[in-house]
């Protein structure tokens, strides 16, 4: 079962970066290709940058030359939550952490084998856990 963490508004600004805050509370998007994330190969954990809660192995990262870090799947299913997005005139669906909420990216069904899928997220809504720093 998951045990939601809820903080105020004035909370999270104070924990997070402008930055971190834009995107993940207020639903921003980062510029392409600017995010610590983008190109990193390093083997670990992508948690999420406002709960922790660990959310994509790196072992499901790939190269989808869009600009955002990658991935063909969760850890688990019951770590994200997926919301119809129809904001920018289009529709998308939307990853948000399942912990707190905090907006993630979006997923589209154009990814590799064996799922499909390409979980486009934002650089500044993860903190990657490495391998190396876990043990």
């Amino acid at each position: 079962m998951i045990q939601k963490v809820i903080k105020t508004d004035e909370e999270w600004r104070q924990q997070l970066t402008p930055e971190q805050y834009r995107v993940a509370r207020g639903k921003g998007t980062e510029r392409a290709f600017s995010g610590e994330y983008c190109e990193a190969h390093e083997p670990g954990l992508y948690a999420c940058v406002c709960c922790g809660t660990d959310l994509f192995e790196s072992t499901t990262k790939f190269e989808s030359g869009t600009g955002w870090p990658s991935f063909t799947e969760p850890i688990a299913e019951d770590r994200i939550r997926l919301e119809k997005d129809f904001s920018h005139g289009m529709f998308r669906v939307e990853v948000l952490c399942n912990v707190c909420d905090a907006h993630l990216g979006h997923v589209f069904n154009d990814g590799p084998k064996p799922t499909g899928m390409r979980y486009c997220l934002n650089s500044v809504s993860l903190v990657l856990k490495r391998a190396e720093e876990s043990k």
